[in-house]
């Protein structure tokens, strides 16, 4: 109905329909004047020479309205995602397993887009800088994390004080790859399958060793888990990376290890390493010969690393179903897969709320290995 109001009444919106109260004596009708409709977004998410951006300029539009016209703008920018240049942030130095994988999804995506994706690494503190990173970036798909448990699950458990919180600052998008970690043991140690291993380490408590790359990593975690549920003592030799733990297995100073496959799998094809299992719950496709630890001796063992997509917190649903969607075709191409395969990866994609829950569980199944083994945050 035209309300009839006066002057300063002309820029408020009447929720009455009754011509009484202090304006009431006005004799002009409602709008007598253009009304300017405030957009809470920078110029150009929609196209002004458009059909539909014409009839979003030109429309009567009234203040009951404007929220549909915000809807409607940021759905078209969804709509056109990705317009520019995307950041994955990768929380780890180049040439490492993480970067490999991360390089190989880009590759495909940048394909696909005709937008540029772009690996941005930003290593350190385990995975703390380039968490951090994206959790303070704008929430617009234009910015990634190439999640591991690292950043996402292990750092919260045994850090209160991280300047992120993996679960409020972080939308899940989509899980990318599961990738077992193989148990392996110098040449020289005289074993060649896990139940000969546990019956050495159980009549020699606390005289093996092994390497992990650092206090409360996967590695670590999955010998934990490994002496937890066969009763051994075997002593931890914590480095400050990869590289150097490898070294020292093949070089004899540490004993065996838990890693993931590529660093090691030179070695034990040279035959200066032994492979004895994989963590998975399955053989993989890289090792087909090497058992599971479960059906090698300990039964219900299940330890993997895995490697996911997240984005800021609030980024819009239409922004991450799109992520998703195009994700997903990545991973079902042979070619993925068989590079994933290499480096002893499994393509497994998911849906948002599928990887949501993957974390939570993962979070319980880590924080009681922690808790069981005691390890504190350094």
């Amino acid at each position: 109905m035209t309300k009839r109001v006066a002057g300063a009444c002309a820029a408020i919106l009447i929720a009455t329909t009754s011509t009484s109260g202090w304006c009431a004596d006005a004799a002009v009708d409602y709008p007598n004047r253009p009304n300017r409709l405030v957009v809470p977004f920078p110029p150009g998410g929609l196209d002004a020479s458009s059909e539909q951006g014409t009839r979003l300029r030109d429309a009567n539009v009234r203040e009951s309205d404007a929220a549909t016209v915000l809807i409607a703008q940021n759905s078209i920018r969804a709509d056109e995602y990705p317009a520019r240049p995307i950041r994955l942030v990768v929380p780890f130095p180049p040439g490492g397993g993480t970067d490999i994988v991360a390089r190989t999804i880009v590759v495909k995506l940048t394909e696909g887009w005709g937008q540029q994706v772009i690996i941005d690494n930003r290593g350190g503190a385990g995975g703390v800088i380039g968490a951090d990173t994206v959790a303070k970036s704008t929430a617009d798909g234009y910015t990634l994390l190439f999640g591991t448990p690292g950043a996402l699950v292990i750092n919260p458990l045994l850090n209160s004080k991280l300047p992120y919180n993996a679960t409020r600052d972080f939308t899940p998008v989509s899980l990318l790859a599961l990738n077992p970690q193989l148990l392996a043991v110098h040449q020289s140690l005289p074993v060649t399958s896990v139940k000969e291993l546990i019956a050495l380490a159980k009549a020699q408590p606390g005289r093996l060793n092994y390497a992990s790359v650092g206090e409360g990593t996967p590695n670590h975690l999955a010998m934990e888990l490994f002496k937890t549920m066969t009763a051994t003592s075997i002593v931890h030799v914590p480095y400050k990376g990869a590289a150097p733990a490898v070294t020292d297995l093949v070089g004899g100073h540490v004993q065996l290890m838990f890693n993931p496959m590529p660093p090691l799998m030179p070695h034990v094809k040279s035959g200066r390493v032994r492979a004895l299992a994989v963590g998975s719950t399955q053989r993989s496709g890289a090792l087909p010969e090497i058992p599971t630890v479960a059906e090698a001796g300990v039964p219900g063992y299940e330890y993997v690393t895995w490697y996911s997509i997240v984005a800021p917190a609030k980024t819009p649903r239409a922004v991450v179903g799109k992520l998703n969607a195009r994700l997903a075709a990545v991973l079902a191409m042979p070619d993925v897969a068989q590079r994933l395969s290499v480096q002893g990866a499994e393509p497994r994609a998911s849906s948002p709320e599928e990887l949501a829950r993957f974390i939570e569980q993962d979070t319980k199944r880590l924080g009681d290995i922690i808790r069981a083994a005691g390890i504190k945050g350094e």
